[in-house]
């Protein structure tokens, strides 16, 4: 998990130097919606013209959960960002890659989205790696000077691995496979500050 950290800080350091960084040219965010499951999270968007950005987001969640949940992951998305008007303000329309590694559990659900069967969940444990792509809409809403609320959404596709396990934290393995997830790959109400 270090490693992943460190990368994250090497790539936002390499964005950072690698542009000017001026008045209203960098934006720090969190996303809200990942706040809300105590899941740790950072976004740095960098500016490269009027109408363009680069934004590298990243998440970590190593909690375990009351009655032996599970909802351990880490995740990396950057993203490219066309924006309508300005830059950091108004409509964009982005393309996004993410992966990263998960280990989910024992999470009571009937949940079935599109092709995918989130039930298994309920009972096993899940463990493995994702990696995948998307296009977003997006916008930002200007509240103060240097404060902003942006609204995302993504559709995309994730190939993911996994090994599976009969319970939390113990088993034999049961299987090993993969699977190919279609659907929303991006959801962020982020509170931005910009610089």
């Amino acid at each position: 998990m270090k490693k992943v950290l460190r990368l994250l800080i090497f790539i936002w350091g390499g964005v950072l130097y690698t542009f000017n960084a001026g008045a209203q040219d960098v934006a720090l965010k969190t996303n809200l919606f990942y706040d809300a499951t105590a899941t740790a999270n950072l976004g740095l968007e960098v500016a490269v013209s009027p109408k363009w950005t680069i934004e590298a987001s990243g998440n970590y969640n190593n909690w375990t959960m009351s009655r032996e949940r599970r909802w351990k992951h880490w995740m990396i998305q950057p993203e490219g960002r066309y924006w309508l008007c300005n830059k950091y303000i108004g409509h964009f329309f982005g393309v996004h890659v993410h992966g990263g590694q998960y280990n989910f559990g024992n999470l009571q659900n009937n949940l079935k989205f599109l092709w995918s069967d989130f039930s298994p969940l309920s009972e096993d444990r899940f463990q493995g790696w994702f990696l995948g792509a998307g296009f977003s809409y997006g916008y930002s809403l200007v509240l103060a000077e240097h404060w902003n609320l942006e609204f995302e959404l993504g559709l995309g596709y994730a190939y993911a691995v996994y090994d599976r396990y009969p319970c939390a934290e113990c088993g034999e393995l049961l299987e090993h496979g993969d699977h190919h997830y279609l659907g929303p790959t991006k959801l962020a109400l982020n509170l931005v500050y910009l610089f």
